[in-house]
């Protein structure tokens, strides 16, 4: 019976060619889209579950309110990991980062410098804590001795090659020499460690070892025991407060108990993260790795869904509209003794053919645009072919897909009275008007929504661009690692200022985009209680900083190398102002210090005060920052005039091969560093974009089939209105209204809808849009040109046909 119901199916499709490639190539289209998502999706939901017991293992996270800053800290001090793992029977290991950035290596006895981007310090426990192996190295001894690294498979190729790695020496950014001990192989993509290739012994960094309760640098990761719960863990973690944070800072502040700590409004809780959960929930400062969001997840799941769900309906409105044309068909069965089973049987076949027809033709496509996803997403996803789950997967969703799609239309068709169909009689509750009517709106409601998703996104990341940031991005470039010039570093700063297309330029580490980060609290000069302590970033800069990023001062005056006091003066922000409840033009000469343990403390003057200025993303509120007249090399800002950039680039890696001979090159622009801070919102932009163009291309597939078939259906109609004198515009009108008013539906339904789930995503921003009422209007009126774009061509078709050949139709 399958296979008479098979060979059935297939002499009917290839019948109807128009219809079955519509319904093919509709279902294909969102097969292929949800494919993709879900690909993404599971990416995204695998991330760090590679790692032995992932299911144990927790972060230690801090949130702290002090100075007038609020830290939410993925770190906590040296001391932690230890104290966890004497004091709580819980825990069964730990184990602590203390990330580098980016580091200069070179072997031992030659001049040229490689640049490994990610380097941290790591305890000896960290190949047993995440059952991570060496491909070449003992992990008992790997990382135990001061002076020792561990490299990935990737790192060592470029030094050594892999097998003759071990027992060599690399010098790390020009001073400190250390032995290769160990090779890993490069660690997963879909880990917080996958920009890592150099792991360095914690035994060789002193600061490891101090009681620093108040230092919050590392980043310190526990295991529990089998047997324990992480909500037992949870209550007496904060113990550590009082046993041990405050006993440390009242060496500091005499005096002070945890009462009047919160009493003052500030606070300091611990509290854990799960590994697995780091990528997708946390969103703290200083992530050992670019993190994603659950909500991106949420609002791609939610996509996916809206596909197969356009796609299924484009399928029932289509065989619904097309029921009528089978209508005898069906008569005929039931005459000949087809039971309704039987004919439910057939034509769910039918659809079941099409979606594994459409699974073949998604699976290409697929193929064909994954690397395009990719470049899109920010991903390496590729198919699992090797997985049966996968293809288990597959085919059960689509064995749902066909049945889902099809079970409307054969229920309904199988309905269909004998009679009245071979009396040529109309089956009223068979494809009803109102339910296609229904499922078209449905369609267009989604289309719009996601129009109106994109717009919002793209307004978004343009009102980024084009915000005022308090500094200048463009014409800006960064010239990354020049402490590798050694003692040569000014020479060829002042080289480089006297190229004709450079304005100025300036040596620091700290930028407004991503780069080093420091901070610390102040006290004004006569107050050393904990409650007056000002929380800020605290920057180390030359007198060349606040001209080159074209900052504007309120009040003062910028550093000035000619005065020697300079170098005990600061500059604040103005979001430093109300912490220091002092007005711009009072604070000067104000004195603030970070020292208050000793009666001879080093105190600085406040010689000016710089409009506020984003050195976070929009998303965060400007905190209070200053900045130090200090040397600090380790990245230059040059700011170009406008024309030939390249050839000056090229002058200034001339200059810089002359004055650093072996030490890498490597520059970036400004306006580009800034953007990979948005670059989330960007793949989101465009993930919007190409699935809401798939949206709608699949509403209008099948906006196209109801128009073709609906036209066919009144063909009479249309010849009788023309030999009465209708023209073509007036037949044309006529055929269109119905479907325009459904897209209007659709639009009226959708804008509430869109206009509430994307300021709720707005939220995220400290600084935003607001969603103005054209970019409503706009998604309407796009989704009711293509509408009527669609339908046009088939009511246009049709109203021009010879009104003669029209009437002989049968």
């Amino acid at each position: 019976m399958f296979k008479n119901h098979i060979k059935i199916a297939w002499r009917s499709l290839k019948k109807q060619p128009f219809f079955t490639f519509l319904n093919t190539f509709g279902l294909a289209i969102g097969m292929t889209g949800a494919l993709l998502i879900s690909l993404f999706i599971y990416d995204e939901l695998s991330f760090d579950k590679m790692f032995a017991d992932a299911h144990r293992i927790y972060r230690i996270d801090a949130d702290i309110k002090f100075g007038g800053a609020e830290i939410d800290a993925s770190q906590t001090s040296a001391p932690m990991a230890g104290t966890l793992q004497r004091d709580f029977p819980q825990v069964e290991s730990t184990v602590r980062f203390r990330d580098q950035g980016s580091m200069l290596l070179k072997k031992s006895g030659t001049v040229a410098n490689t640049k490994e981007l990610r380097a941290t310090f790591v305890d000896s426990t960290f190949f047993d804590f995440f059952g991570v192996k060496l491909l070449f190295g003992d992990t008992k001894t790997a990382l135990t001795q001061p002076n020792t690294l561990v490299l990935t498979k990737t790192a060592a190729e470029k030094h050594f090659g892999v097998k003759n790695a071990i027992g060599q020496s690399l010098i790390l950014d020009n001073t400190d020499t250390y032995t290769v001990t160990g090779v890993i192989d490069d660690l997963p993509k879909n880990s917080f460690l996958r920009d890592h290739s150099v792991f360095m012994a914690m035994a060789g960094l002193a600061d490891s070892r101090e009681d620093l309760w108040g230092n919050t640098n590392y980043y310190t990761f526990i295991k529990l025991i089998p047997t324990a719960k992480i909500e037992d863990f949870q209550a007496p973690l904060q113990s550590i407060l009082e046993k041990y944070l405050l006993p440390w800072a009242q060496q500091v502040f005499p005096g002070l108990t945890m009462e009047s700590f919160a009493a003052s409004g500030n606070y300091y809780r611990y509290h854990s993260m799960p590994l697995t959960d780091i990528h997708l929930y946390s969103n703290r400062q200083s992530e050992m790795s670019a993190n994603s969001s659950i909500q991106n997840v949420y609002i791609l799941s939610f996509i996916a869904l809206f596909l197969i769900v356009l796609a299924s309906v484009n399928f029932m409105n289509l065989s619904t509209a097309h029921s009528l044309k089978r209508a005898k068909e069906v008569g005929i069965r039931k005459t000949l003794g087809s039971k309704k089973l039987d004919l439910v049987s057939q034509f769910l076949t039918e659809s079941g053919l099409i979606s594994f027809i459409s699974l073949l033709l998604a699976l290409v496509l697929t193929l064909l645009v994954l690397p395009l996803f990719n470049d899109l997403s920010g991903k390496s996803i590729s198919l699992p072919y090797e997985s049966p789950f996968f293809w288990l997967i597959l085919l059960v969703a689509t064995i749902l897909l066909g049945l889902f799609s099809g079970s409307y239309p054969a229920f309904f068709m199988s309905r269909f009275m004998p009679v009245k169909t071979l009396k040529g009689g109309e089956q009223k509750y068979a494809g009803g008007v109102s339910i296609r009517n229904a499922l078209v709106i449905f369609q267009f409601a989604i289309s719009v929504f996601l129009i109106i998703a994109t717009l919002v996104v793209y307004q978004q990341l343009d009102f980024i661009q084009g915000k005022d940031l308090g500094y200048t991005k463009d014409q800006i470039v960064l010239i990354d690692d020049t402490f590798a010039a050694g003692n040569q570093v000014d020479t060829f700063k002042e080289e480089v200022v006297k190229l004709g297309k450079v304005q100025s330029a300036t040596l620091s580490s700290f930028l407004p985009t991503p780069s080093a980060r420091s901070n610390t609290s102040f006290f004004k000069e006569g107050s050393r209680e904990q409650e007056n302590a000002i929380q800020m970033e605290i920057w180390s800069v030359d007198e060349d900083y606040i001209p080159t990023l074209d900052m504007e001062l309120v009040a003062g005056r910028n550093f000035d190398d000619r005065f020697g006091t300079d170098s005990a003066a600061v500059i604040i922000n103005e979001a430093a102002l109300p912490v220091l409840g002092i007005g711009a033009n009072e604070v000067l000469g104000t004195r603030i210090s970070q020292d208050i343990e000793s009666e001879e403390a080093e105190y600085y003057t406040v010689i000016g005060v710089v409009r506020n200025f984003h050195y976070e993303s929009l998303r965060e509120h400007i905190g209070a920052l200053c900045l130090l007249m200090r040397r600090s090399t380790g990245n230059m800002a040059v700011k170009l005039s406008a024309g030939d950039f390249p050839k000056t680039i090229v002058n200034i890696k001339t200059i810089w091969e002359e004055l650093a001979p072996g030490q890498p090159f490597n520059y970036r622009f400004m306006d580009d560093s800034f953007n990979t801070v948005y670059e989330t919102e960007r793949q989101l932009g465009k993930i919007f974009m190409v699935f809401s163009v798939l949206s709608i291309l699949i509403a209008c597939l099948g906006l196209f089939g109801l128009a073709a078939f609906n036209a066919q259906k009144r063909t009479k109609e249309i010849g009788i209105r023309k030999v009465l004198g209708a023209s073509i515009e007036q037949i044309t009108f006529r055929l269109t209204t119905d479907f325009v008013k459904m897209v209007s539906v659709a639009i009226l339904i959708s804008l509430p809808l869109g206009w509430f789930a994307m300021n709720k995503w707005l939220q995220d921003f400290s600084y935003r849009i607001q969603i103005a009422w054209w970019v409503l209007a706009l998604a309407g009126f796009l989704a009711l040109t293509i509408a009527v774009l669609t339908v046009s061509y088939q009511s246009i078709k049709a109203a021009i046909v010879n009104p003669v050949k029209s009437l002989r139709t049968e």
